[in-house]
C-alpha cells in the first residue's frame, strides 16, 4: 500500500511538472489540443451518416452507444498519454541507453520513465470525450460515473499494453512496431460495435487484447449495472497491469547499459 501511495505521489508530482511547462507554451498547447479534438469530431460526422443510412442498430449498438466507445477511447487516450506520453518512446529509451538516466534516480524507474514526458495535443482527445459525452448522453448520473471509471481503467490499460509490447525489446532487440501496433490494434477494436466481432477474436477481446475491458464493458455496466461485472473489470485491470510492471522489471534484469553519462534532475 505504501508503494503505491508512493507511485501515485510520483504521478501527480510529475503531472504538475508537464502541466506548468506546458503552460509556458500556451499558445502551441490551445492550438494542439484544439486540432486534435476538430480531428476526432469529424468521426461523430461519419456515423451519424451510417446511422442514418441503416437506421436501428449496428452489432448491436445504436447511435448513443457507439459516441460513448468513441468519447471513452478518446478520453481514455488521451489521459493516458497526458500522464505517461513516454509509454510510446519506451524501446528508443532502451535501445539509444537513455534508460540509464532513469535507473540513476531513487524512484520507480518505469513509472519516472513513463511520466516524464506528456503530450500537448491528447487534451484534445481527453476534453473531446467529454464534450461528446454531453452531447450524446446528457445528465445520465450513470453513464458519466462509468464514463468516468472506463477513463481510469482504459488509460490504465492502454498504457500497460504499450509497456507490455514495448519490453520485448529487453529480449528480442528493437520492438518498435511492435509497440507501435499494439495500442492502435487495440484502439481499433474499442471504436466498433462489439457485436460485429465473434469466436477467436472474441475471446482475445476479453484477454491479450483487452478491448473489451476498456469500452465494451463500461457501457454494459452503463445501460445495467451489475456489482458482480464491476468487481470482474477491476480486478482483470488490477491484474493486467500488475503483470505489465512485473514484465517490464523482468526485461530490466536483461538490460546492458549504455554508458550515457547524463543524469536527470
Amino acid at each position: 500500500m505504501k508503494k503505491l501511495k508512493n507511485i501515485l505521489y510520483l504521478i501527480g508530482l510529475y503531472f504538475k511538472v508537464n502541466l506548468a511547462s506546458a503552460m509556458e507554451y500556451r499558445s502551441s498547447f490551445l492550438m494542439q489540443a484544439f486540432g486534435m479534438a476538430l480531428s476526432n469530431a469529424t468521426f461523430v460526422f461519419y456515423w451519424w451518416i451510417a446511422f442514418s443510412q441503416i437506421g436501428g442498430r449496428i452489432g448491436g449498438y445504436d447511435f448513443k452507444d457507439v459516441m460513448f466507445i468513441w468519447a471513452l477511447t478518446s478520453s481514455a487516450f488521451g489521459a493516458s498519454n497526458i500522464l505517461f506520453a513516454n509509454m510510446f518512446r519506451i524501446t528508443t529509451i532502451i535501445v539509444t541507453g537513455e534508460l540509464d538516466t532513469f535507473l540513476l534516480q531513487p524512484k520507480d524507474v518505469l513509472i519516472s520513465l513513463l511520466c516524464s514526458r506528456t503530450a500537448l495535443s491528447t487534451w484534445g482527445d481527453l476534453l473531446y470525450g467529454f464534450v461528446l459525452m454531453a452531447l450524446t448522453h446528457g445528465n445520465d448520473g450513470m453513464v458519466w460515473l462509468m464514463f468516468l471509471l472506463g477513463i481510469v481503467i482504459g488509460g490504465l490499460l492502454m498504457t500497460a499494453i504499450s509497456v507490455t509490447a514495448h519490453t520485448f525489446t529487453f529480449y528480442f532487440g528493437d520492438a518498435s512496431l511492435i509497440g507501435d501496433i499494439a495500442l492502435e490494434f487495440i484502439i481499433n477494436f474499442c471504436i466498433y460495435p462489439e457485436g460485429i466481432y465473434r469466436g477467436f477474436v472474441r475471446a482475445m477481446m476479453l484477454s491479450v487484447i483487452p478491448a473489451s475491458f476498456i469500452v465494451h464493458i463500461p457501457l454494459k455496466l452503463a445501460r445495467s449495472f451489475q456489482p458482480g461485472l464491476l468487481l470482474i473489470l477491476l480486478a482483470f485491470a488490477a491484474l493486467y497491469c500488475f503483470i505489465a510492471y512485473k514484465f517490464f522489471y523482468h526485461g530490466l534484469k536483461k538490460y546492458e547499459s549504455g554508458n550515457l553519462i547524463i543524469t536527470r534532475m
